[in-house]
């Protein structure tokens, strides 16, 4: 297969923090130790006015969308600058722009096309959207796509996050979980860099897919202990053959070490799957305590936060799962 490429990623988080205090200041039935207990979630960001979810809880989601400081155009564009800077390149670079994740920003247009208008290009632009699992989902593809010889250039993969715009803050099971956040990352099959995408799978169960919905005009809502089961099972699955592939790659070499990313959904939930795989505290990246679940943009979120710290010979092993039910996972090397 031909040998694909990550040049760079990126991620931008809005700077309303929503703490746990302030949660418990809500008095929907919740505190500060509930909420760590469960969930391991200390804070998150969210593109909404704080005292806007304090007056109305979110309950008119019409007045959520406007009410939001940032829409999702906006933060993509955002996460892309940085990426772009990363990879060393120019908006202008790019040849192809896709979107995808959880709440995009419109029915139409794509939000591809939003933000590739906000970076000034004109290029061929489109939404895939799985979820949470839409990093992956665009990895896989665009990895499929990049194995024809008339694919060049350079692809630009957004996750714009902007969920707490369908979150209902009079509901406490969900209202601990979600943050906002936004990532991109810039691949090509045709220009090298120091990190090579190795291993990519893209898996639905359709029959599972009424257990993760946001609904038209409707706020999230989960099964919140059946998708906790099958995202443990669903990433250890994905998991094992990769890690196992990781771990023989850094013996041969003689250098490196494992870097495990998960899906952000909750800190319970990867923490049950690090120690079943045996991954030792230090090759387990994570940011789910300080930015809750931001969706698609979690998994990679952390992978940006951790950019300058891959070093020659790391393996990253990352899984997310998501509403479809979906899960996709990526194996990185970095040179």
């Amino acid at each position: 297969m031909r040998t694909f490429f990550l040049h760079g990623i990126g991620h931008f988080h809005p700077e309303n923090v929503i703490d746990n205090a302030f949660l418990e200041s809500l008095d929907i039935g919740t505190n500060h130790q509930w909420i760590v207990d469960r969930v391991g979630i200390e804070s998150r960001r969210t593109v909404l006015p704080l005292d806007y979810i304090r007056q109305t809880r979110n309950v008119d989601l019409r007045a959520g969308e406007e009410a939001a400081l940032y829409d999702t155009a906006q933060t993509g564009a955002r996460a892309a600058s940085m990426a772009l800077e990363r990879a060393g390149l120019k908006a202008s670079d790019i040849s192809m722009v896709i979107a995808g994740g959880c709440a995009p920003g419109m029915q139409i247009p794509a939000d591809a096309c939003r933000i590739a208008a906000l970076l000034g290009i004109e290029v061929p632009c489109v939404d895939i959207n799985s979820a949470c699992s839409s990093f992956g989902a665009h990895a896989h593809l665009i990895r499929q796509m990049a194995q024809s010889p008339a694919f060049g250039g350079y692809v630009l993969s957004v996750q714009p996050e902007n969920t707490t715009r369908v979150i209902n803050y009079t509901d406490r099971s969900s209202c601990v979980l979600w943050g906002d956040g936004t990532t991109a990352a810039i691949y090509s099959g045709e220009h090298r860099s120091r990190i090579t995408v190795e291993d990519t799978l893209l898996q639905s169960n359709p029959a599972g897919w009424k257990s993760v919905v946001i609904g038209n005009f409707e706020h999230f809502s989960q099964e919140g202990s059946l998708v906790q089961r099958f995202a443990i099972k669903t990433t250890l699955s994905c998991l094992d053959p990769m890690l196992a592939t990781a771990r023989a790659q850094i013996a041969e070499r003689g250098r490196g070490r494992v870097r495990f990313i998960g899906h952000q959904a909750n800190l319970t939930m990867l923490e049950s799957v690090a120690r079943r795989a045996q991954i030792a505290d230090d090759e387990h990246w994570h940011n789910i305590v300080r930015y809750g679940n931001t969706g698609a943009a979690g998994a990679p979120a952390v992978l940006s936060q951790h950019w300058d710290d891959l070093q020659s010979g790391d393996e990253v092993v990352l899984v997310v799962v998501g509403s479809g039910l979906s899960w996709a996972s990526a194996r990185f090397c970095v040179h």
